[in-house]
């Protein structure tokens, strides 16, 4: 510990994240953004595993039950960009607040919810909440901290959310076990006070305050409505909204998930001629003719890919390849989780002070070591053993978040509420993505009659299928990392 502090000491990694908080209004920047960070993955991922206890409370099928975490991914990944749009009109920090305003009042009623409906709708406001909130907290952090600031800037925030995933999974279990499933709704109530308490105060400074002035043209109606109705597609693409089991093969599946990808691609296709033909777009396109900030999206969009891929098949391969329970899919997945609560901190600095090229490329390659490693052994080691097969994958996750939103960020300076609603835009999408190759891989993979197999026989089939996904994604990565290795920070 003693060597640790040194080595600490001498790079002057203390002192470098020092500088961040130089001034008052820094600060409250970085703990605003930090709160409503945790505020926002509290509402996401960890309230998954309220499900099936708000099941059995209105007496439904858990896929119905789902749909409280469906339609607040569905708002969420639809609107992110018209909110920081929103932001750039209006103002980032005004949308940022109302955001956490949303959020948290939408979560305290949703623990009041009488009847389903009733929890669905306030689900829905969690969502949209949560887009007002993600698509404009980066644009703060750039008003915020200069250039060369901003990986050690937006490492904060990182961290911030990993902790609120962490803490989620093992508070949100808690309540579901010993108290209800209402307290995992209202936890969101503190957090979100203290987010408002910390960000109101912002509003005072001016420089925070500024809308971009060249950029006040109408949103329109139809612009925003194509591109939300374009994202929702492609989203419900994913989710099985067909009869039967949860599974791309079937024959309900088969005749819902190519049409709905069909709907996706009419709508994109509109979406793009509206946009191109258009006097004033509302998602102007030739943004992307800048291709070192196009290179950096799809990096983003793969590195997404590869969470969402191993949240996905890691419990595929625990429960139903090795027939574990749900309680080793966390054991396994914490080791995972936890680097991100020191490593985007050095992967920020690392960024700000040296800006090698290797550190994005390098952290990609890491998760498809991980993923290839967990994908060709899985099944074959002892279970304990998977943590050291992901281990690479770990390290990489936690090293490529904070270089690489203020690599997207830094690109486009002309314009940071595009470049902040992209970024959160193929954040969402990867997820998507990920969910969808992981799941429909390993179900494609499997025979039309897995339930009635013999239980050694079907948990071969599912490994079968684990290892075709994870590689499959595998590939994705080393082509993100290749993309990665070609960006140049300063556009010729």
């Amino acid at each position: 510990m003693d060597l640790f502090r040194t080595i600490m000491h001498r790079l002057n990694v203390i002192g470098a994240f020092k500088e961040l908080g130089s001034t008052r209004e820094r600060r409250k920047v970085l703990l605003s953004l930090s709160v409503g960070q945790l505020l926002l993955q509290l509402s996401q991922l960890p309230i998954a595993i309220a499900i099936p206890s708000v099941a059995r409370h209105f007496d439904i099928p858990v896929t119905q039950a789902s749909w409280m975490v469906i339609v607040r991914l569905l708002l969420l990944g639809s609107t992110v960009f018209l909110a920081a749009r929103l932001g750039q009109r209006y103002g980032h920090l005004r949308i940022f607040i109302a955001g956490i305003v949303l959020m948290t009042l939408s979560s305290a009623l949703a623990s009041t919810s009488q009847y389903f409906v009733q929890l669905l709708f306030w689900s829905a406001g969690v969502g949209l909440g949560g887009a007002l909130l993600s698509a404009n907290a980066n644009a703060i952090l750039v008003m915020a901290f200069g250039d060369q600031e901003r990986g050690r800037a937006f490492a904060v925030p990182i961290t911030s959310a990993r902790i609120g995933t962490l803490t989620g999974l093992v508070l949100f279990g808690l309540f579901l076990q010993f108290l209800s499933w209402r307290f995992v709704f209202l936890t969101s109530l503190p957090i979100g006070l203290i987010a408002l308490w910390v960000a109101l105060p912002l509003l005072k400074n001016k420089s925070l305050n500024e809308r971009e002035s060249t950029h006040k043209d109408k949103l329109g109606f139809v612009g925003p409505v194509l591109m939300i109705a374009t994202l929702s597609a492609f989203i419900l693409t994913g989710i099985h909204l067909h009869s039967g089991p949860d599974s791309f093969s079937t024959v309900a599946a088969m005749n819902y998930h190519p049409k709905m990808f069909l709907g996706f691609l009419g709508l994109a296709i509109l979406f793009f001629v509206a946009q191109i033909f258009s006097k004033n777009p509302y998602f102007d396109f030739s943004y992307f003719k800048k291709k070192y900030f196009s290179m950096a999206l799809f990096s983003n969009t793969t590195f997404h890919l590869s969470m969402l891929s191993v949240l996905t098949l890691v419990p595929i391969v625990i429960e139903e390849g090795l027939g574990m329970g749900p309680a080793v899919v966390v054991l396994i997945l914490l080791p995972h989780q936890s680097m991100g609560l020191f490593l985007p901190a050095i992967a920020g600095w690392v960024y700000d002070r040296y800006n090698p090229k290797w550190l994005r490329p390098g952290s990609l390659l890491l998760i498809a070591i991980g993923l290839a490693l967990l994908g060709l052994f899985a099944g074959k080691l002892p279970i304990y053993t998977l943590p050291i097969l992901l281990f690479p994958a770990s390290i990489g996750s936690a090293l490529f978040n904070s270089p690489n939103n203020a690599l997207v960020m830094n690109t486009l300076p002309e314009n940071r509420s595009f470049a902040s609603g992209m970024l959160e835009t193929t954040r969402q999408m990867g997820h998507t993505i990920g969910s969808i190759v992981g799941a429909a891989i390993v179900g494609l993979s499997l025979p039309l009659l897995i339930d009635s197999l013999p239980t050694n026989e079907a948990q071969h089939f599912y490994l079968q299928g684990f290892r075709y996904s994870a590689l499959i994604v595998v590939w994705i990565m080393i082509a993100g990392s290749i993309v990665a290795l070609f960006h140049k920070d300063q556009p010729a």
